[in-house]
């Protein structure tokens, strides 16, 4: 099953950057180096299986902007599932942008009425700490104003940080067909184990999928941290040639177990009771695994 995904914004905006950290492997100081995309670049990304992405990452230099939208309006914005508008908090143009993605969503609600919209306020990282709620909340409510009817959901991000994974692991997390019965089963599968929490990822990009929480914690990013960490770590040990396999991580308060799971995902099991042995957190897993590997096929 395809699924057609613009990837949108002007020309630096970070577009192509958080694509290659995301889905291609790349440490956010290696970015620097690619350069900037011209027209459309096509990539096929398989995701779950059966499920596979049909990026357009579309070039965001004004010409190929303004030929989006006259000569290829009907060949970008037909059929879209989901757009994601990428906007640089430092732009100097910030009308100009925005009467650009007023553009887009015009063109989807008369080619793609129920694509979903994604807008993610890039480059965070370059805006003081104290006034980074303040900015976003004015342009997220900007962008809503004009989004007409269309579903728009806005994150702050920034390469440099957790942030990025959160925005898609929700982008990717949205193109998932019947992703609340993958949900359901985790809590399932936490309430038979007794964990606090349970959380399914993503085999290659590491993105959170669906999680189940028993106890609730006072980090609402801790998923996306641990994405971040861990992806940086199976590149690492990429770079020796060792592969990730698993990782359990013990203290006085928790025991957190990350072990490969079906052949598309990995799953993270968080255990505070400390009378549940390593054994049967591990039995539980194993038991549970051809149940999800079943799950994810019928679900794709």
């Amino acid at each position: 099953m395809k699924k057609k995904v613009l990837l949108m914004g002007k020309s630096g905006s970070g577009k192509t950057s958080m694509r290659s950290i995301i889905f291609a492997n790349y440490i956010a100081r290696d970015t620097r180096r690619l350069g900037a995309t011209i027209d459309v670049e096509h990539s096929h990304v398989r995701f779950l299986d059966n499920l596979v992405l049909n990026l357009w990452d579309c070039g965001g230099q004004e010409a190929f902007m303004e030929n989006y939208f006259a000569s290829q309006r009907d060949h970008i914005f037909r059929n879209v599932e989901v757009l994601i508008y990428v906007f640089d908090v430092e732009s100097k143009e910030v009308e100009k942008d925005l009467a650009y993605y007023q553009t887009c969503v015009e063109a989807l609600s008369q080619h793609s009425r129920d694509a979903k919209i994604f807008c993610l306020l890039h480059k965070m990282d370059l805006i003081a700490e104290d006034q980074k709620e303040q900015l976003f909340r004015a342009r997220e409510a900007e962008l809503i104003e004009i989004s007409l009817s269309l579903k728009v959901q806005c994150f702050k991000t920034s390469i440099w940080d957790e942030t990025l994974y959160k925005a898609w692991s929700k982008i990717v997390h949205s193109l998932i067909p019947n992703v609340k019965l993958i949900e359901s089963h985790l809590q399932k599968f936490s309430k038979i184990s007794e964990a606090d929490e349970v959380v399914l990822f993503e085999r290659a990009t590491f993105l959170v999928i669906s999680y189940a929480t028993q106890k609730e914690h006072k980090d609402p990013h801790r998923f996306e941290k641990i994405s971040n960490i861990v992806k940086q770590f199976k590149l690492s040990c990429s770079k020796i040639k060792a592969q990730f396999s698993s990782m359990e991580v013990k203290n006085s308060n928790f025991s957190a177990y990350i072990d490969g799971f079906t052949k598309n995902t990995y799953i993270m099991v968080i255990i505070s009771d400390p009378s549940i042995k390593p054994a049967a957190t591990n039995a539980n897993i194993k038991l549970a695994r051809k149940l999800f590997e079943n799950l994810t096929a019928v679900t794709i």
